[in-house]
């Protein structure tokens, strides 16, 4: 059953909550946002992944990084980048020998498929354990403590780092793929511009652009007309003062004066009468 409790009201502030699964890692599309839309909070929601899609239909978050399959026609999904599927093994382990493991190398094996398992196994690798674990971290402290390997994603192989243990790339396996997920319903005009930030967009592009808010609009023209027009009345005043200056006045007739006039008639030689 879906709610939409959880969705914020329709003239609350703008922001944008980006959920995502363990593994993923969110990170660098966080700094490009911050840095195109620093009046726009993006707030991050680490779920638990067989959980993600629930949260996305309840609207618990705007838009989720989880790993595919993404099930049902109401949601959409862009798929981002597929995941190296690595074997984790004890470091004493002979398998650390090799730089790539081919899966027959697991036929002998006791092979952990954790309830969370993000891989699509049609034959699972191995020899199945008598009970699987809860989870992938669960199935990591088994390996710890002797007892079996476990293929998984790299990305989780590093979130669940332990100094006795390492892992080695699993060859000719399922492999998990990231994507960006959202309410088809629920296209907004945040997930537009997420959209563009994952898929490299840049910030003059058209597509993704978001609306200027009332914060962030310039104001059209105010300031700069306040600014001008002092000196706007002061060239028309000084063009007026000049103008009339040279169409007359004390000045102008002074200048008559020395061109030529009665007294310079008198200066000059008489004529002789013949």
């Amino acid at each position: 059953m879906t709610s939409t409790e959880d969705r914020p009201a329709a003239d609350a502030p703008p922001s944008f909550r980006l959920a995502f699964v363990p593994g993923v890692t969110p990170g660098k599309w966080v700094r490009i946002w911050e840095e195109r839309f620093p009046a726009i909070p993006l707030t991050l929601v680490q779920v638990p992944a067989p959980e993600a899609t629930a949260l996305l239909r309840e609207g618990g978050a705007d838009a989720a990084l989880l790993r595919m399959p993404v099930d049902g026609d109401d949601l959409s999904a862009i798929p981002l980048y597929t995941e190296t599927t690595v074997v984790v093994v004890p470091r004493d382990h002979l398998l650390t020998a090799v730089d790539e493991v081919p899966v027959e190398e697991l036929a002998e094996e006791l092979v952990l498929h954790p309830l969370d398992d993000p891989l699509e196994w049609e034959h699972p690798p191995g020899l199945p354990a008598i009970e699987r674990p809860a989870s992938t971290a669960d199935a990591i402290e088994l390996v710890a403590a002797g007892v079996g390997l476990v293929a998984v994603p790299q990305s989780l192989a590093r979130l669940h780092h332990r100094r006795d243990l390492t892992f080695r790339p699993l060859l000719d396996v399922p492999a998990s793929r990231v994507a960006l997920s959202w309410p088809e319903e629920h296209t907004t005009d945040l997930v537009d511009a997420f959209i563009g930030i994952v898929r490299g967009r840049t910030a003059n592009s058209t597509r993704g652009r978001l609306p200027a808010t009332p914060a962030q609009a310039k104001p059209k023209g105010k300031g700069a007309d306040a600014k001008s027009a002092p000196r706007k009345a002061a060239a028309k005043s000084g063009s007026g003062q000049k103008n009339a200056r040279g169409a007359g006045g004390p000045k102008g007739a002074k200048g008559g004066k020395a061109s030529g006039g009665a007294k310079g008639a008198k200066r000059g030689k008489p004529r002789r009468r013949s």
